[in-house]
Formats: structure tokens, sequence, C-alpha cells
């Protein structure tokens, strides 16, 4: 039997499966890794930590399998900074997606290239999650370690080159790091001599189904030679494992982020980089994605200040006896800050029209729904670019809940379907190593096998027009208390 494999280097955690070429999941094994937060605000892993699991998982998989696996294909948290020495060698712990020291360096940049620019070439402006800020903070704050870096990886890519020893990455991943020409798929030049930086310290470039390697190590229990996919990053592959690898077809995942993903055959820039704008892991292709930083996350918080000893499966059933709307109360999901529409990290959440009648129940709908229209006002900037919707599928924990989906349909107004089989980014990134190895012609036909639910959460009339009144006291909000926001933010940083 035909075996592929796919890693997925998450932010908690790696995880591997090996899967058929009908798309069937044949075995899997995850392990988790610790992150560490030195600072308020910042966020670090020791990349030696992401290659001792992936050794793991690789190895549980490999070994639970019949047949010698033909590619494997890799996924990855994004934006992350591993800094290498000429010897390869790890000179500090990575600074991950959601670390947020680098704002002054966020200024730099926009500053140095300009902001319109900026958007222009790269298709995002400057903000702290990107990889590119985090180098000049390096250079910065380190300037000893910085005169080490021989090598900028992102985390996929270093478990790449304890596999195979090569220096490459893949276009997805590679646009969130600020530094590549989204419309030529290459480094940008421009970028890079404003910013001085030096293109050697970067890797080579693929497309998610092309060949990027071969296993040299025996550390991971696979077979000596064995293909690499390029991959993609963790949205890009997850995209590529529900199906999304055409437009018309959109995403939404509720994880600790939450995602509104679009497939588009052609660049399509937010002007005020509301939106991120990637290269897709399918050849050519792009994609615009839309962020909650504080999805599930919202949910989880919640959680833990209702009281842990209460089961999310409780609180959420209770949310469901409440009527929509939460009999008039709002949340706004901004616990991490915001990145789409309002590009600000010191945006804060809030409960807005809570009253004696109100009860955890009450509250718990309101973070739900809260979360619900952060994620429609994505879809909305998406339209407003052209973006047609023909269907949605949700991904992620929070799909799970019928309850989720529910709300989801009546705010975005279109039914909410889910694939039959979703083991995420490395799912995805195990059909792109079935193109690699040949076992499918491309990205559609490896897409092909993926099944939908029959179940489908359709939008009520009622609720939905319930919900469109009230997103719009929702997008009222965040205008009218930006300043006090940034005012008890500066507060709480004295």
């Amino acid at each position: 039997m035909v075996t592929l494999l796919g890693l997925d280097v998450g932010t908690s955690g790696a995880r591997a499966l090996a899967i058929d070429p009908d798309g069937r999941v044949v075995a899997s094994a995850s392990a988790d890794y610790p992150m560490s937060t030195p600072h308020p605000g910042w966020t670090e892993q020791d990349p030696d930590d992401w290659w001792r699991a992936s050794k793991k998982v690789l190895a549980e998989v490999a070994a639970q399998v019949r047949d010698a696996p033909v590619a494997l294909g890799l996924s990855g948290q994004m934006h992350g900074s591993v800094f290498l020495d000429d010897q390869d060698r790890v000179i500090r712990p990575a600074l991950l997606w959601n670390d947020q020291r680098t704002a002054a360096q966020c200024e730099e940049i926009t500053r140095a290239v300009g902001a319109e620019r900026l958007i222009e070439i790269t298709g995002n402006p400057a903000i702290t999650g990107f990889q590119a800020p985090k180098i000049l903070w390096l250079r910065d704050e380190e300037p000893r370690n910085y005169e080490r870096v021989r090598h900028v990886l992102l985390p996929k890519d270093y478990i790449r080159l304890r596999l195979t020893g090569e220096h490459a990455t893949d276009v997805s991943d590679a646009s969130g790091t600020l530094l590549l020409d989204l419309r030529r798929r290459v480094w940008s030049g421009e970028v890079l001599d404003k910013l001085h930086l030096d293109r050697g310290w970067f890797p080579s470039l693929h497309e998610g189904p092309d060949l990027a390697g071969h296993v040299t190590s025996t550390d991971a229990g696979l077979p000596s030679g064995l293909p690499v996919a390029a991959g993609g990053g963790d949205n890009a592959a997850a995209a590529v494992g529900t199906g999304v690898v055409r437009e018309g077809v959109v995403s939404c995942s509720i994880g600790t982020s939450g995602v509104v993903f679009a497939h588009t055959d052609q660049p399509r820039i937010e002007p005020q980089g509301r939106l991120h704008a990637f290269c897709h892991a399918v050849p050519g292709a792009y994609h615009l994605m839309g962020v909650t930083l504080a999805a599930g996350g919202s949910l989880s918080w919640w959680r833990d200040v209702a009281g842990r000893e209460v089961e999310y499966d409780r609180l959420v059933a209770d949310a469901a006896k409440t009527p929509p709307g939460a009999e008039g109360l709002v949340f706004l999901p901004y616990l991490s800050g915001d990145r789409s529409p309002h590009l600000d990290p010191d945006a804060r959440g809030a409960f807005v029209g809570v009253t004696l009648r109100h009860t955890r129940a009450h509250l718990t709908r309101a973070v739900m729904e809260g979360v619900a229209f952060s994620l429609g006002d994505c879809l909305d900037l998406m339209a407003g670019l052209g973006v047609s919707v023909g269907e949605v599928r949700a991904t992620g924990g929070g799909s799970r809940s019928e309850l989720w989906r529910s709300i989801l349909a009546d705010v975005f107004d279109h039914p909410i379907h889910r694939t039959t089989v979703e083991e995420g980014p490395a799912f995805g990134a195990a059909l792109l190593a079935g193109v690699t190895a040949g076992v499918y012609r491309d990205v559609g036909e490896a897409t092909s096998h993926i099944a939908l639910e029959r179940d489908v959460q359709r939008p009520d009339a009622r609720r939905r027009d319930q919900y469109a009144r009230l997103h719009e006291v929702y997008r009222g909000l965040y205008p009218a208390t930006a300043a006090a926001m940034h005012a008890l933010q500066g507060l709480s940083r004295e």
C-alpha cells in the first residue's frame, strides 16, 4: 500500500500522520512541547524541542505503517524566526508568530520601505507577528547574536534542515516573512536592500508540491532518500486538507485564533492591509486571510474565569438555551489585540451591555457570537475585494460545536459545511507530498478525495436578521472605545 506522511510543527506540539492514496488516515501521533514567555508579550520556543518532538512522532507513525512511505510533506506555525550560525547551530530561542516585542521595528520597516509600497510588494503591512521585524529586533537588542547570523529559517524549515540538510522553504510560508515579492513569488530585493538584510541568509523558494530535499537523517525512523515536499504554512496546508483550492470555496477555522481563508487565482490585496494576502500552497495561486487573534482563545479565557471545574460542553450547552443576541449583550474578542479588520495590537476585549439579568450562560453565548462577528468582518472585507463565496467549510476545534456552526451560518448568511476527515495542516502536507511523489497529478486531484459531512448548518432567516442588527452594534463599538482601550493599555504598562 502506498503511504504518504505529513508533519505539522505547531505552536503547542508536533503532529504526524500517514494516509493512503484515498486520503484515509492510517496512522497518527502527537507530541507536545513548551512555550516560554520571558517577558510580557514575548513568546519563544527552543527549535530543538521541535526536532525532538518531530523525530518522536515521525518514528511512531513510520512504525505503525506496513509499507515504507513514498514522500513526506511539511507544515508548521508561520512567521517564527530561527536564527542559525555558520554551522547551522541555533543561536537563540525562536521568536514566535504571537510575539509582540517588535512594534518599534515595524515602524522602522514602514518608514524604510513606505507604507503603500510595502503593501504593494508584499501584500501586507508591517505587523509584529511577521519575521522581518524579528530580525531587526535581534539587530537592535542582541547585536552579538545578530553578528553570528548566517541563516534565518521558519519553524517547519528548521525541521527540513535537520531531516535533509537543505535550506529551503515554500512560498506560502515565505509570504509571512514580509520579505517576499508576492506577485513574482521571489524574495524582494528592494525590501531586503532597504532593510540591509543579506539575501544569502534566506532559503531557496519552492511551490508547495515541489521536491525540496531528501531525508538524510536516520534519527526520525524514516528511510534514507525519502522525498520531502516543500509543503506549506499551517493555514495554507490546512486549506489544502479541506479542499479550499479553488475560487468560491472559503474556510473558517476556530482554534486558539480564528481564520477566514479564501483561495484566489490572482493576488487580491486589501489596500489598508487589513487582510493578509499570501501565496497559496497551490502552485501559482494565492489566498486572502483574515485573522481573529483570540477566537477559541476567548472561550478558553472565559472558561478559566467562569471556573475550570465547568466543562466546555456544559458551558456551551447552557449557552445554547439562551436566545440569540444574549438579551442585548455584546463581546469584543480583542483579548490579544486585533488583527483583522483593525490592525490594533492595543485593542482590548470587553463585554458591553451587561445587566443584572445576565448569567454565565448569556456571557458564554456573547463570547461565541463576538468571535463570529469578528470573523464575519473578515468575510465582509473579502467580499469587498470581489471574492465570491459559494461554500464555507468550518475547521478547527470550534467547528465541532453545533452552536458555533449555527451562529456562523446566521452571521455569514451561508451554509456551513464540514469535511469528514479533519486532520488539519498535517493532512494537507501529506496530500502535497502525494503530488511530489507522483501519486496525484496535481493538487486538484489530491483534494478530490475530500468528502463533506451530510449535516449542514444552514442560516435561519429570523436569526440572520437579528444577528445583522446586532452586528451593526458590534461594528460601532471599536471606534467608539478605541481611545479608552489605548489609554487602559498604556496604564497597564506603567
